[in-house]
């Protein structure tokens, strides 16, 4: 069923376009990501869906029945209930109806009732349809779905009644999209809702969203969480709207592909129109020839010519390097205590190599950013101690962009650092980080997230420090600006130390992970993934050891074949995993296969295709070979399928 339809929709801000002839159509169960450069239109595009914002031309069709839930980026819960009390009010009709049936309850238990037969029927029919409705409808579990959806948030050690306006912005952010997942509209539509969420409950969040019955509309600068929740990618460049199948990172692919395919059909075409000209121009005068070059010019003037395909928009452009390298020993903590009167978290030893790239993750209110702030000497230790190694050059990025000076322009907040330089240099490495022209004298209080972000980086990369200490670096950051510091940073010679809840990025850069507690941190080798999968083997481990510690206190012998039987059973479930895995990747394979046939068979369609023999061949060998390869998948896919059923 079609939920919600934008066709041929524009909107422009003054003299300024933003966006221009958009298509979305969003079907049951539709996932899809709406993505783009910061500045594209994607928060202005949903406004405009929800009835925020006017359009200047085009339509958006919604039937009447459809529900739409909108979560806006940066928007908290402003209540002055409690947290319990305004979640119950999302289920206002399960009371109406629970009051219904107390009262219906109460005249069954009237004895005067049985002296009417007529109405003791009515009213037992009335209450068995209101019974029926009410348990269909959910009303027997929405307390237990409301603890579910708060658990899943980080709101388990919270007392219910505490009202919502004494809790911090981030919390009541958290809430906010609690309560649109308990409204459970038809179209759900996220405006960057994996802010303010600690890698623990952005893991529940995708699971949730995996298993929501309506569709989802999402905004998102989350890759890991992109590839894991949609399965379609609307991407807004250059005013316009193009759509993918498939997730975030085979939306990137399509996307190379196509301009590939269309960079080679427009070469193609060229050398064709070049060769038409030629012969008109050499044919055109002789008697011999001219009907054949005036039809070839009418050709050539029927001709749908193709413009050259845009390749990506300008990106930031930028490395780190660093003044002199630092000892193999960068930092040591020992037993150190953190946090401002009273102690965050305690016992935090730790010890950082020189080229180590270590990942700082635990869940929100551990101390993680804290911790950064301790190291750079911005707060004192409560206790233990922190040694640095020789030669060692910090350069610290702060979330908050506190060291930005808000009075200051673009240019002279980084000219003031370094006012040796001579102006034309700092334009250059503006311009590289998106400053340019009139922008760079534009007031460091006037920009946004994103450009406050570049800034601090352009500043971050001047320093040449050895060893950089970042807090939340991808935050605020476009799609391909994080990709651009993730390649910046994979190349830096010396040593990192960040926290990020971005998944994917702690992919790409870490080399070590540390997981904090309240009382001391964990090591572990590797990336995100295999931390995770770390933790999930301590996991089974524990349980299994627990399920069966009185057991194993009396006999040893069996307890070494129980241990030896678990090994086997926890490799058995990483293949399982790995398999299912293998599973989603072939799904999605087979779809992008499917899209690229449809669209070769479309091609075949066209009179000007169908009439050159060399395209025909090479869209038919095209699908012949999808079609081999799909079969190759279907076949896997029914083996895999096979193999997790046994």
């Amino acid at each position: 069923m079609i939920l919600l339809q934008v066709n041929q929709l524009s909107k422009a801000f003054g003299a300024e376009e933003i966006l221009s002839n958009i298509k979305l159509e969003v079907q049951t169960k539709d996932r899809i990501a709406l993505v783009g450069r910061n500045g594209a239109g994607k928060s202005t595009l949903l406004k405009m869906i929800i009835g925020q914002l006017s359009h200047d031309q085009g339509e958006i069709i919604k039937p009447k029945e459809v529900s739409m839930g909108y979560l806006e980026q940066h928007s908290g819960l402003e209540s002055e209930l409690s947290i319990w009390d305004e979640m119950l009010q999302v289920f206002d009709h399960f009371k109406k109806m629970e009051k219904d049936l107390r009262s219906q309850e109460q005249q069954m238990a009237d004895p005067s009732i049985y002296e009417n037969q007529e109405r003791y029927d009515r009213l037992m029919k009335e209450y068995d349809e209101l019974q029926v409705q009410f348990k269909e409808m959910g009303g027997y579990q929405y307390e237990a779905d409301i603890r579910s959806v708060l658990h899943g948030l980080r709101f388990q050690d919270f007392n219910y009644n505490t009202p919502i306006s004494s809790l911090s912005g981030g919390q009541k952010t958290r809430l906010a999209l609690g309560k649109l997942l308990l409204t459970k509209p038809d179209v759900m539509i996220l405006d960057e809702p994996t802010n303010h969420l600690d890698i623990e409950t952005l893991s529940w969040l995708e699971n949730y969203l995996q298993g929501y019955p309506g569709a989802i509309l999402i905004v998102s600068h989350d890759r890991y969480f992109l590839d894991k929740v949609v399965n379609q990618v609307v991407e807004l460049s250059r005013h316009r709207s193009r759509k993918y199948h498939g997730n975030y990172s085979f939306y990137l692919d399509q996307k190379a592909q196509n301009y590939e395919r269309e960079l080679k059909e427009f070469d193609k075409q060229q050398e064709e129109i070049m060769k038409m000209e030629d012969f008109i121009a050499r044919n055109l005068v002789r008697a011999s020839t001219t009907k054949q070059a005036q039809s070839r010019r009418k050709k050539l003037e029927k001709m749908e010519k193709l413009n050259r395909p845009q390749g990506d928009e300008k990106s930031a452009n930028f490395s780190f390097s660093i003044d002199r390298q630092s000892g193999n020993d960068v930092l040591k903590l020992q037993n150190l205590s953190i946090g401002y009167e009273e102690a965050v978290s305690s016992q935090l030893t730790a010890a950082i190599a020189r080229q180590d790239n270590i990942a700082l993750i635990g869940p929100n209110g551990v101390g993680k950013s804290t911790l950064l702030k301790t190291i750079v000497k911005k707060l004192t230790p409560l206790n233990g101690e922190i040694r640095y190694g020789s030669n060692v050059t910090v350069g610290y990025y702060d979330q908050e962009q506190a060291e930005l000076h808000s009075k200051k322009t673009v240019l002279n907040e980084l000219w003031d650092d370094y006012p040796m330089k001579n102006e034309k240099d700092i334009r250059t490495i503006l311009g590289n980080f998106l400053f340019s022209g009139e922008d760079v004298l534009k007031p460091v209080s006037t920009l946004s997230g994103g450009e406050k972000a570049r800034l601090a980086l352009a500043k971050l990369m001047m320093q040449q420090s050895n060893f950089l200490i970042l807090d939340e670096p991808t935050n605020h950051l476009d799609l391909d600006s994080k990709e651009i510091l993730e390649n910046a940073l994979m190349d830096f010679p010396g040593t990192i130390l960040f926290v990020s809840h971005d998944r994917y990025f702690i992919n790409r850069i870490a080399t070590k992970v540390l997981e904090m507690s309240l009382d001391g941190a964990t090591e572990f080798l590797g990336d995100y993934d295999y931390y995770k999968e770390k933790k999930q083997e301590q996991a089974e481990l524990e349980a299994y050891e627990l399920e069966n510690s009185s057991f194993s206190q009396q006999q040893d012998k069996s307890v070494q074949t129980d241990k030896n039987k678990f090994q086997l059973d926890k490799e058995q479930k990483r293949k399982e995993r790995q398999k299912r895995r293998r599973l989603e990747e072939i799904e999605l394979q087979i779809t992008k296969l499917e899209d690229q046939i449809k669209e070769k068979e479309k091609l075949l369609c066209d009179p000007e295709i169908f009439q050159d023999h060399e395209r025909v061949m090479e869209c038919n060998a095209s699908i012949e070979q999808n079609k081999v390869t799909m079969d190759r998948l279907l076949e896997e896919w029914a083996e895999l399928e096979e193999e997790l059923v046994e």
